[in-house]
């Protein structure tokens, strides 16, 4: 089975001589070193000697794998895209089998962020294929003998299935979605990673928003916050502070919110997180624009824009500029939010996303309508009502209650699944500890007997008694040897009882000789005295 996933790198034209970065040592095109943060400039330096100071593929692919992880401009893409074809090229030389685990499980992990870049991009197709096939090969990696391996797969499998389940979520199929993030947030309670089950929660806390149930969407989004503040996971807290934040913006909190998402806001700046800047900076904006303050809403807006034309960001382009339109709607500047309005309902429709499409359609309804062009308002409104029963209908909240539901029984099963382990855990070791003080005993009072039965022909017994005293020594001995043997010829026989019946005969036969030995000796012993 090949587990390669055919992935199309565009061809870059090559750079005047000193307008970029040397390829030679920094491996790809069209890198601007100035446009990098001291954070970033510092992993590349430490990253890059690594990789060239390599003598063996795996450790340039660890070094690859570092920046594709931890760098926060967006040339990690061509760093992903660059470990990808190296890692292809390595497994189809064919590895040593002690390296095909490995191979594999860097494979994975460059097949479900090359998913991500598509997905960031809005090719969702090319998204949710990369997602399913790096899911493929963390299940089997799950499968593996290896404890350490099989635990890194599992992990993988429910960062697959979150991926996934943020790709259905955006599409408007809610209950796939929340199906896919629940299956990956009971892998991540399973195993302890509280990375990922952050990341389930804040997931699952969005939808709830979505649905307009705003206090449990909190409850989510403030476990997902505090498991990551004890991780110290600062794109994660980042992350989870604004989406607290427009909770709290859509309750009508605006102080509140306005908080989270400068808190959120600082972060990302500190760390060079691009996408996460310009989310923030929208979500501003909206606050802004909500107190009445245009002109500082319209600059948030237009500063999140620009960051997201930079990163190609299609998602983050329709948020925008809808509420770019919708600030000019406002102020009656009716070309300019039609404008807006079209650019934003034009990506969401490449997109396939309802709740975008949803929002621009209802900014177009209101700019038409105000326009006196009703019959295309009409349309509009139309398209609004398909997009959001599309995605808030009983159909959908009651998948929302069912697979809530079955994730809480679930949670409670593996709760008292755990529990019963742990009991039976606690049962085997003090039922060890008495089967290892009786055996300590037996073997006690065995040593003893035979002591005596080595001391007969010196002490005044009848050679009757002596041959009754031997006889039951070794029964003893048989029936110790039994004993210990019993679990593992339980396993060799399978429970048979003829096979049982030919093992202790077995033993028996090992035993007549010693007693034979020993009966003889001692008569020997008897006839001198």
């Amino acid at each position: 089975m090949s587990w390669l996933v055919t992935v199309a790198i565009n061809a870059q034209p090559s750079p005047p001589d000193g307008q970029f970065a040397d390829k030679s040592h920094y491996l790809i095109d069209s890198l601007e070193l100035e446009e990098l943060t001291h954070s970033d400039l510092k992993l590349l330096d430490s990253v890059l000697t690594l990789y060239h100071t390599a003598t063996h593929d795996t450790d340039r692919l660890n070094a690859l794998g570092i920046l594709c992880e931890n760098m926060m401009h967006n040339s990690w893409h061509k760093y992903q895209f660059l470990q990808y074809a190296t890692i292809e090229r390595l497994i189809e030389a064919g590895p040593l089998p002690i390296l095909e685990n490995k191979y594999l499980s860097s494979l994975a992990d460059a097949v479900n962020n090359l998913g991500y870049i598509y997905d960031a991009k809005g090719d969702y197709i090319k998204g949710l294929e990369c997602y399913h096939k790096s899911l493929e090969i963390y299940e089997k990696l799950a499968a593996v003998p290896d404890e350490a391996i099989a635990k890194e797969g599992k992990v993988g499998v429910a960062n697959s299935l979150n991926n996934i389940g943020f790709i259905y979520k955006n599409q408007g199929d809610i209950s796939m979605g929340l199906e896919y993030y629940h299956k990956s947030l009971m892998i991540y309670e399973e195993l302890g990673a509280k990375r990922g089950l952050a990341n389930a929660l804040n997931n699952i806390g969005v939808i709830y928003q979505n649905q307009g149930d705003l206090a449990q969407a909190l409850i989510y989004g403030q476990r997902s916050l505090r498991i990551l503040e004890d991780l110290n996971d600062k794109r994660g807290m980042a992350n989870s502070l604004s989406n607290i934040g427009s909770l709290y913006d859509g309750q009508g909190n605006l102080a509140e919110g306005l908080e989270y998402y400068n808190r959120s806001l600082n972060i990302l700046e500190a760390i060079g997180d691009k996408n996460g800047v310009a989310r923030s900076l929208n979500n501003m904006g909206s606050v802004y624009h909500t107190q009445g303050d245009v002109t500082q809403g319209l600059e948030c807006y237009i500063k999140s824009l620009k960051i997201h034309q930079e990163m190609g960001n299609k998602s983050g382009m329709a948020s925008v500029l809808n509420n770019i339109g919708v600030i000019y709607l406002d102020i009656n500047d009716l070309k300019k939010a039609r404008t807006n309005a079209l650019k934003s309902l034009k990506l969401a429709r490449e997109m396939g996303f309802p709740e975008s499409i949803k929002r621009a359609a209802r900014l177009l309804f209101n700019v038409n309508k105000s326009e006196g062009h009703f019959k295309e308002a009409l349309h509009m409104y139309e398209l609004f009502v398909q997009m959001r029963d599309s995605t808030n209908n009983d159909e959908t909240q009651k998948a929302t209650i069912r697979q809530q539901t079955k994730y809480e029984f679930e949670k409670a099963m593996l709760v008292k699944e755990q529990e019963e382990k742990e009991k039976a855990r606690l049962k085997a070791e003090v039922t060890d500890r008495r089967d290892d003080l009786q055996y300590s005993v037996i073997l006690i009072a065995i040593l003893v007997l035979f002591g005596g039965v080595l001391a007969l022909g010196f002490i005044n017994v009848s050679e009757r008694m002596a041959e009754g005293i031997i006889f039951f020594s070794f029964l003893i001995l048989f029936e110790f040897l039994l004993v210990l043997a019993d679990p593992y010829i339980e396993g060799w026989s399978g429970g048979a009882p003829g096979i049982k019946l030919l093992f202790n005969a077995g033993v028996a036969a090992l035993i007549f000789p010693a007693h034979a030995f020993f009966e003889s000796r001692l008569k020997g012993r008897f006839v001198k005295t």
